[in-house]
């Protein structure tokens, strides 16, 4: 059977003003003659899906929602619309996937009608319903074993995050050099390494050192310059900002004379640390200074083969805290903080006093003796090819 445009056009505007008047079977009469004529296209088929639904015929309402997709995958009506209907059969797992995709698709589309945003509530309860449900069940089967999360081990209640949703995975995403094999750890533990409750025990000496060089703000120089600053990264007004500053003990392999007079103890301290030494690059140590109200912006370092360390030394009460990955931890003064700078990251100062800290890096544990020689080796040679290219 075959129709005119003009029949086809009066056709869909009768069955859809009868679907909407609530006269079901008219508005299926129309449908079906569309569809007869080989013509539906997928507002038809949707609209008989919507017509069979309120008939009660929900097979029938399916295949017709499948038809309205088939033409359109990205239909947000069709989508919901098959959600309600498998909920209806029982088939709430596959419900929810179209819960859940119809939420996707409305991310991307904004100023939807009033019936559609209700909708979409209705989407996102069935979806936090759903999920409530799991965590419900799960937690229950565990306790009944005599596990609590949260005093079980890190790793295990990290992962019961993730199965929730509470947090995201983070990955090392390194600006400059990616060494391949090593583990994804976020914040690594003080207890591993020997050589760090020496150090956090000379707190008081270092901040003995620093306490009267804050009287000559002019030593600190803002942590990010202009000149230096990553092409395109937004730094939220950071760059040559003294907000965040930074004295220098050590900067890219070179000992700074002016700075390290005033610092002996810090630098003898130091010394214990496994810091890489790499000419023109390593080692890096620093004082690092944050003004009230300052949040440095979320941020990737330079390569996962080092981690840096922060030794608090002025920390005001609700500071803030550093978040790396899906980890925040704040600061404590003489306890160290260790993590991965590969990972993103972000800190903020939310006090209405300075917090600063010893910053400063040292190779990962995880890597070899003759690694660290190759990488060394290999960083200079990069260094070294990167100064001869810039040269003019």
């Amino acid at each position: 059977m075959s129709a005119s445009g003009s029949n086809i056009q009066q056709l869909t505007q009768s069955a859809f003003s009868a679907l909407q008047a609530g006269d079901a079977n008219r508005a299926k009469s129309g449908f079906e003659q569309i569809i007869a004529t080989g013509q539906a296209d997928t507002m038809h088929w949707l609209g008989m899906a919507f017509t069979r639904a309120r008939l009660g015929d929900n097979a029938g309402a399916l295949s017709a929602v499948d038809k309205s997709l088939e033409l359109s995958p990205r239909n947000l009506r069709a989508v919901l619309l098959k959600a309600e209907l498998l909920t209806r059969e029982g088939q709430s797992r596959a419900a929810l996937q179209h819960y859940k995709y119809a939420l996707q698709l409305a991310e991307n589309a904004p100023d939807l009608p009033a019936d559609l945003q209700q909708d979409l509530l209705k989407a996102q309860k069935a979806c936090d319903d759903k999920a409530n449900e799991y965590r419900s069940f799960l937690l229950d089967r565990l306790q009944a074993d005599g596990i609590v999360p949260g005093d079980s081990h890190p790793r295990f209640s990290l992962s019961l995050d993730l199965i929730f949703g509470d947090k995201q995975i983070y990955y090392q995403q390194p600006h400059r050099f990616y060494y391949p094999g090593l583990p994804q750890i976020q914040f690594y533990e003080r207890d591993q390494f020997d050589w760090i409750e020496n150090m956090e025990a000379q707190t008081d000496r270092i901040r003995a050192e620093l306490v009267p060089v804050m009287q000559e703000p002019s030593r600190f120089s803002p942590y990010i310059k202009s000149t230096d600053a990553k092409i395109g990264q937004d730094n939220q007004g950071l760059a040559d900002n003294d907000d965040w500053g930074a004295l220098y003990l050590w900067d890219h392999s070179r000992l700074v004379p002016e700075n390290a007079a005033l610092f002996p103890h810090t630098l003898k301290a130091l010394e214990a640390a496994p810091m890489p030494e790499i000419s023109m690059q390593a080692p890096m140590a620093l004082f690092s200074k944050l003004a009230p109200g300052t949040r440095i912006p979320p941020h990737n370092g330079l390569m996962n083969t080092r981690l840096i360390c922060h030794l608090p030394l002025i920390v005001p009460p609700d500071c803030g805290a550093l978040r790396v990955g899906n980890e925040e931890r704040a600061w404590v003064e003489g306890e160290m903080l260790i993590f991965d700078d590969s990972i993103e990251h972000e800190a903020w100062n939310n006090s209405d006093q300075q917090r600063v800290i010893l910053l400063f890096e040292i190779w990962r544990p995880e890597i070899s003796a003759e690694e660290r020689k190759l990488l060394t080796t290999m960083l200079i040679a990069v260094k070294e090819y990167a100064n001869q290219e810039s040269e003019p």
